[in-house]
């Protein structure tokens, strides 16, 4: 399967994706299609920002940004939303990484970074491929 950089034709298929990766997550909040769409086309506008699909049909969407680290580091590539459906998770999703860090080194990033989520630790595939844990993070709902 191939891994490529998305075009506005794949919007339904990667929204559908996110919402598949809402899911999985496991999140508390509800899935906003309109949201995941904006989030699509902002990465998709963005010289600083990828989408990348994997498949045919699109089964795996890596988006990710680019930004000056705050401290001084040099650019820094950050994936937004990584995520390969079940059935076809392997080394599909290796392929994805290869092109994110390629992509990530194309635009003049020192590093790239990429998370996992508690509910589906991933950080063994990291750590094989060379990214090392810099931080934990925590998130409290706030009642308004």
């Amino acid at each position: 399967m191939s891994v490529r950089h998305a075009s506005l034709d794949d919007r339904d298929r990667v929204v559908a994706l996110l919402r598949e990766s809402h899911a999985a997550a496991g999140f508390t909040f509800p899935f906003q299609a309109a949201f995941a769409d904006r989030l699509f086309q902002q990465h998709l506008a963005s010289p600083l920002a990828c989408v990348l699909v994997a498949g045919d049909p699109v089964l795996g969407i890596l988006l990710a940004v680019a930004y000056e680290h705050p401290f001084g580091a040099g650019r820094m590539a950050k994936e937004t939303v990584w995520f390969v459906s079940p059935k076809a998770r392997g080394r599909l999703g290796l392929a994805m990484l290869d092109a994110y860090e390629a992509w990530a080194k194309s635009i003049g990033c020192t590093s790239a970074g990429m998370a996992s989520l508690a509910s589906n630790d991933v950080s063994r595939i990291f750590k094989r491929r060379g990214y090392a844990p810099i931080e934990t993070h925590f998130a409290k709902p706030l009642v308004i």
